[in-house]
C-alpha cells in the first residue's frame, strides 16, 4: 500500500478569494544538485476540463510512470514550456541564480501568458506576472506536479543523450548526481564539457589536473 506521502493528488487546489481570475500555471525544476549537465525548469497550464489521474511529486514516481505521465500532461495541458540553464551559465551565475533563469524563461515560452504563476520551494524568480512560492509546491499543486514531471523526464533524456557522447560517466545511470560510480568516473576520466566546474567534486578533479599539467611543465 502506497504511503500518503506518495499518493497522488486527487484535490485541485482551492483558488485563494483574492486569487485573481485566470489562468493559473505551475513551475518546477529538476536538476539543481547534479555535478554535470543542465539545470531544467518547466511551467505548466492544465484544463480543468480535461483531468489527468496520477500527478505527484516526480521525485515519488518511477520513471515508467513518469514517460507515460509526461505524455498525458503534453496531449492535455492548455500549454507546456520548458526552459533551462546551461552549464556555462550554472558556473557564471551559481546554481540558485541559474535555476530561476531556467524558470523565468520557462514561464515566458508559455503560449498563453497567466495570470498567476505558482513555483515550488520558497524563492521566486522575476516575472511580470503576479507569482506565488509555495513549499512543497510538487506534492500540493496538480499544476506544479505536472511540471516536475516536464522538467524532470526532459532532463533525464538529455542525460541519456549526454551518455551517449561520454558512455564512461554512466550519465544515463544517476544522471548527473554525485553517485559512488560517478565520483569513480570522474577519478578515472576527468570532468568533461558537461561537468560543472564549481561544484567541489568537479573543481577538485579540475584543480588536481592542473596541478599534474603544472609538475610535468616544471
Amino acid at each position: 500500500m502506497p504511503s500518503k506521502k506518495s499518493s497522488p493528488i486527487r484535490v485541485r487546489q482551492k483558488r485563494l478569494d483574492w486569487d485573481p481570475v485566470g489562468l493559473m500555471a505551475g513551475v518546477d525544476e529538476a536538476g539543481r544538485g547534479p555535478l554535470a549537465g543542465p539545470v531544467v525548469a518547466a511551467a505548466v497550464i492544465l484544463d480543468d476540463s480535461k483531468r489527468i489521474l496520477g500527478l505527484a511529486d516526480s521525485k515519488v514516481l518511477t520513471a515508467l510512470v513518469r514517460d507515460k505521465l509526461y505524455d498525458k500532461i503534453r496531449d492535455k495541458a492548455l500549454c507546456c514550456s520548458v526552459g533551462m540553464a546551461s552549464v556555462a551559465e550554472i558556473d557564471e551565475l551559481n546554481i540558485f541564480h541559474a535555476t530561476m533563469l531556467a524558470m523565468k524563461r520557462a514561464v515566458e515560452g508559455l503560449r498563453l501568458k497567466p495570470v498567476k504563476v505558482l513555483v515550488d520551494g520558497n524563492r521566486l524568480p522575476k516575472l511580470d506576472v503576479l507569482s506565488e512560492a509555495i513549499v512543497g509546491g510538487d506534492a500540493k499543486v496538480r499544476s506544479i506536479s505536472a511540471a516536475s514531471i516536464i522538467a524532470k523526464v526532459t532532463r533525464d533524456r538529455m542525460l541519456a543523450e549526454m551518455h551517449v557522447e561520454f558512455p564512461q560517466y554512466g550519465f544515463a545511470a544517476h544522471k548527473g548526481y554525485g553517485t559512488p560510480e560517478h565520483l569513480e568516473a570522474l577519478r578515472a576520466h576527468g570532468p568533461c564539457v558537461h561537468h560543472r566546474r564549481h561544484f567541489a567534486p568537479v573543481a577538485a578533479q579540475f584543480a588536481l589536473e592542473d596541478g599534474e599539467v603544472a609538475v610535468s611543465i616544471q
